[in-house]
């Protein structure tokens, strides 16, 4: 089951009171939403935008007058406000995490710890696949994936090991994946580090897969379109690419300041809980 990560700070810094309406932009299943749902009795509204198809007809189930789940990427957010005229809106929420459900059921390839078919969409609409990077894409763009969206020191290394593997067999599966990974990272690199070392390069191909960096710029442009004035816009990072493109983004908006100098970030109490929160930062707008 999905945890949403730091619930009781995003309730503090979204504020939501009686009748107020909110956007849950990654709704997963409902952990943020519904608590914020709670808040706004009682004819406050949450629409909750969900990608991937078998996560929304969860929510599905529980739609009703205030809660209105959507099978849409958050990038037609501000489409999907006007269609629903969702207004006003008090806030927005982006948990950028993707949900344990993903890496523990889904059965796509999200997680180099099982034996999967490579494919990583949150959409089975999307006609990119993992597979498809790996076996079609050309060594200077794999290598531009693993090292700026995956923070990858080894991206070079690790593209042209892709490449002369793939001219004997493809590569379908995640622990294909993860043996050419490992077969590259030195031993005494994997000594130190903490972390397994394919994590940043499946993190790096599930952002391309996704389009997640893109559409996130998009959606916080949007985001700010629909807020009303003193709005606020919650954004939970995981990675430094996404910390990059909200820190550009504040920086080349004329109607937003980010208010958390520092982010926020989880206490060990929620880390022993939920240790896929340990990596998250927490960061609040506000629209002027």
């Amino acid at each position: 089951m999905h945890i949403p990560v730091l619930k009781n700070e995003v309730l503090h810094f979204l504020n939501p009171s009686s009748n107020d309406n909110f956007i849950d932009c990654t709704a997963g299943f409902g952990g943020h939403a519904f608590s914020i749902l709670e808040k706004t009795n009682p004819e406050g509204k949450v629409l909750a935008f969900e990608w991937d198809e078998e996560v929304y007809a969860f929510l599905k189930e529980k739609e009703s007058a205030r809660f209105i789940p959507v099978n849409n990427s958050y990038t037609l957010l501000e489409e999907t406000v006007k269609e629903k005229n969702f207004f006003p809106v008090a806030g927005v929420l982006f948990d950028l995490g993707f949900s344990s459900f993903h890496v523990d059921s889904s059965k796509r390839g999200f997680s180099f710890m099982r034996n999967e078919l490579l494919d990583m969409r949150y959409n089975r609409n999307n006609p990119l696949t993992a597979r498809e990077i790996v076996n079609s894409y050309k060594k200077k763009d794999i290598e531009y994936i693993l090292k700026n969206w995956g923070e990858e020191d080894f991206a070079e290394k690790i593209a042209e090991k892709i490449i002369e593997r793939r001219k004997d067999n493809l590569i379908e599966t995640t622990q294909e994946l993860v043996a050419i990974v490992e077969e590259v990272i030195p031993e005494k690199i994997k000594e130190k580090i903490k972390i397994n070392v394919a994590t940043k390069t499946f993190q790096a191909i599930r952002i391309a897969v996704n389009g997640e960096l893109l559409g996130l710029k998009a959606g916080l442009s949007q985001a700010l379109n629909v807020l009303q004035k003193r709005g606020r816009v919650v954004v939970i990072c995981f990675h430094g690419g996404e910390e990059r493109v909200l820190r550009s983004f504040v920086r080349s908006s004329d109607n937003c300041e980010m208010i958390t100098g520092k982010p926020i970030l989880p206490n060990q109490e929620e880390i022993n809980k939920n240790i896929r929160s340990r990596s998250a930062k927490l960061y609040v707008l506000v629209k002027k």
